[in-house]
């Protein structure tokens, strides 16, 4: 019997986790299999690759050849190079992908002249730009503008004719 150390898709649709199994080569990908190795969770940021290397070292000696995947996945786990009998040196796991910081662009020439006063408003504390803002919201709600009042008073009138 021709074993092979392959990959098995387990998950749900289009979120893919592998285990990592001794299986005879002519059964089907994911069907029977001999013993489970470990899994492969490529979806995760870094990817988790958790692989029992005794069990891995076990079947390569007797004869499991592993698939691609799966051979890389034994060289980063470290399986790999106890087989062969090398150091194993581990990799340093890539760190998890800052999000891009945007920059707001430069400028242009109509915009220079406008500079002046950003600068002016960049001085004050953000707690003063909060009490002006608020302070313009209470003067807007405490003096309505003559027309308004005038046309409360319009309404008035004709609801009384």
């Amino acid at each position: 019997m021709a074993v092979r150390l392959r990959l098995m898709r387990m998950g749900k649709k289009k979120q893919p986790t592998y285990r990592v199994v001794a299986a005879d080569s002519r059964s089907p990908r994911n069907g029977r299999f001999i013993e489970i190795v470990g899994t492969y969770q490529p979806r995760l940021d870094p990817s988790v690759v958790k692989i029992d290397n005794d069990r891995a070292v076990h079947w390569l000696q007797q004869g499991a050849q592993p698939s691609e995947a799966v051979e890389k996945l034994l060289k980063i786990s470290g399986a790999w190079a106890d087989f062969k009998g090398e150091e194993f040196v581990p990799s340093v796991p890539p760190a998890p992908k800052a999000k891009p910081v945007v920059q707001q662009p430069e400028p242009s020439s109509g915009e220079v002249q406008n500079d002046t006063s950003a600068d002016e408003t960049e001085e004050s504390t953000p707690q003063e730009s909060v009490d002006e803002a608020e302070a313009n919201e209470v003067e807007a709600t405490e003096e309505p503008s003559e027309d308004k009042a005038e046309q409360e008073v319009n309404v008035d009138d004709e609801e009384q004719t």
